[in-house]
């Protein structure tokens, strides 16, 4: 047997690896059942989930990490079902708002999408992070980025779908590395099902240093400059929806465990 069929093997080997490790991070995400937990005498619970929509409503901003004593409340509301449910709520609302536009046949109806918990979660990265009471960890992610293990959210790629199935052309765009993460996460993202949008869209060394308002701002107003109409723009942080060139409407995701400056 040849050096090349060798290599050939074991990269098939690799991808079915890959591919089972996905499948099992998937089916754990969409089933942990709803745990019950009984309120803390202290007041602490109601304090957490004042915080937590503090924090959706943008009131509580650039925030470093969640408050310690939040991290349970934080755990059962991204694992409990809670924050399923508000994510299947809020792409039915999409779904309905996309139902009523007429796609003009011209190719440039577009929507943008952030990818880190829009498209793909990292919610088995952040468990090891406390849901995020520790700070933020650049290589920890980086490493794990690499590893292209971040499930689907299903409620985001059954509306991804939809859009590209109406003709809409979908621009995934990413705070990532291009330089480093690019390969992981086209890779990633295809294991997942999202395949068919237009164009992935990472952050280059051109934004090194730049804000992530600054960055998806430039990029929107590059593919405003083509001629594209941007009809919608989904984000799980307040700053891949603010700037310049927003598009006809915007779509905030719940995210309670960390703030992207």
């Amino acid at each position: 047997m040849d050096q090349h069929m060798i290599s050939a093997m074991v990269k098939r080997v690799r991808e079915i690896f890959i591919l089972f490790f996905l499948a099992i991070l998937s089916k754990a995400i969409g089933t942990k059942p709803f745990r019950r937990t009984r309120e803390p005498a202290d007041g602490s619970f109601n304090d957490c989930l004042s915080w937590r929509l503090a924090v959706e409503a943008n009131n509580v901003r650039g925030w470093r990490t969640v408050p310690t004593h939040c991290q349970h409340y934080i755990e059962t509301y991204m694992i409990g079902g809670q924050y399923e449910l508000d994510m299947n709520y809020i792409a039915g609302q999409i779904e309905s708002y996309v139902t009523d536009l007429v796609v003009s046949g011209d190719g440039m109806d577009a929507w943008i999408l952030d990818v880190d918990d829009t498209c793909l979660s990292n919610i088995f990265y952040y468990q090891g992070k406390k849901y995020g009471c520790d700070p933020y960890d650049p290589s920890g992610f980086k490493a794990w980025a690499m590893m292209g293990a971040c499930p689907a959210i299903p409620a985001v790629l059954g509306l991804f779908t939809k859009l590209v199935d109406s003709g809409f052309k979908v621009f995934l765009v990413t705070g990532r590395d291009e330089e480093t993460l690019a390969p992981a996460t086209i890779a990633n993202l295809y294991n997942q099902g999202f395949i068919g949008y237009e164009r992935l869209i990472f952050r280059t060394q051109a934004f090194k240093g730049k804000s992530a308002v600054v960055f998806k701002s430039e990029i929107r107003k590059q593919l405003m400059e083509e001629g594209y109409r941007i009809w919608g723009n989904i984000g799980d942080q307040w700053t891949d929806l603010q700037g310049e060139c927003l598009g006809n409407r915007t779509f905030k995701l719940p995210n309670p465990m960390y703030c992207v400056p």
